[in-house]
């Protein structure tokens, strides 16, 4: 079995210090096999909050990968955000925009979505290069390995908004997601978790991948969810989603998801509320004391 830990929307400049030290202590009890970061860990772009996301980064417990989101964008430096927009998060965070990695039996690739010259640049986008990429990291792949690819902007809206604007060029990119042999796909942006298969938004869809969603781990700007990070359970061709919700003193046990694949179609199987053997372990450690990192109001 490999455990990743999915979070995202840190947004360092808007986040309370007591989430972010609860959020590492947490982490360190899950011990999962590999962090994944879906963009947002600024909140206006600034050098102090890359400072304060890159603290972060270094006091994981464990090997992490990492893609922009919007919020990683300078907005007031129009000169910045249209002739090197990414300058500041290459300098603080990481150079590579579209990261791949193999933990054991299952490979992981991160995707830039984050444009900025677009109508809207909150929204993101998906290019041709990158369809392109998806298609040469996997294939040379053993059929065995179960593939995941990451990115900030969504594929699946909200079940209860149908009408969220998704990825640009999210059509597309699927053809290659599915032929690449693509199981799950996460993403953040929306403040919200949630879960589903693609095929149930996309008519066109010809392959059953899954979609899991993650609410912000860390920001104060909540949209009527708690902050909150999804820990994934990949053991093929069974996965379970477990998300770990703040409650005011620590991040405790939520909603458990169990999904298998059967036929090439993902299935629930099951929901749960109920805390599992794990959930016990990391429910009776104790709260974290003290600050483990930076966080704070926005200048």
């Amino acid at each position: 079995m490999t455990r990743l830990a999915h979070i995202s929307d840190l947004h360092f400049g808007r986040t309370d210090p007591a989430v972010v030290a609860a959020l590492l202590a947490d982490i360190a009890a899950a011990a999962p096999d590999l962090v994944v970061v879906s963009g947002d860990l600024t909140q206006r772009a600034r050098h102090g909050q890359f400072r304060d996301a890159r603290r972060f980064l270094d006091a994981l417990p464990v090997p992490y990968m990492v893609v922009p989101g919007n919020h990683d964008l300078p907005v007031y430096n129009l000169l910045a955000r249209f002739t090197d927009p990414l300058r500041r998060y290459r300098h603080y965070i990481a150079r590579d925009l579209d990261p791949f990695r193999q933990v054991g039996d299952v490979a992981v690739l991160g995707l830039n979505t984050t444009r900025s010259l677009i109508d809207d640049f909150s929204e993101g986008r998906i290019n041709r290069r990158q369809m392109a990429r998806i298609d040469q990291v996997f294939a040379g792949l053993e059929p065995t390995v179960f593939r995941v690819v990451f990115t900030h902007h969504p594929f699946l809206p909200p079940p209860d908004r149908p009408g969220e604007r998704l990825v640009g060029r999210a059509a597309h990119t699927l053809r290659h997601l599915e032929t690449a042999g693509v199981d799950l796909l996460l993403a953040g942006h929306l403040h919200r978790a949630y879960a589903g298969d693609i095929m149930t938004h996309h008519a066109k869809a010809a392959r059953s991948i899954l979609v899991a969603q993650a609410s912000t781990a860390t920001s104060t700007r909540l949209r009527n969810e708690p902050n909150a990070y999804n820990l994934i359970e990949i053991a093929p061709p069974r996965l379970t989603l477990r998300l770990r919700s703040w409650e005011g003193a620590r991040f405790m046990p939520g909603l458990v998801t169990c999904w298998e694949k059967h036929n090439g179609c993902w299935v629930r199987l099951s929901t749960d509320t109920g805390l599992a053997a794990m959930d016990r372990t990391m429910a009776a450690s104790p709260a974290p004391a003290g600050r483990l990192s930076p966080g704070g109001a926005e200048a």
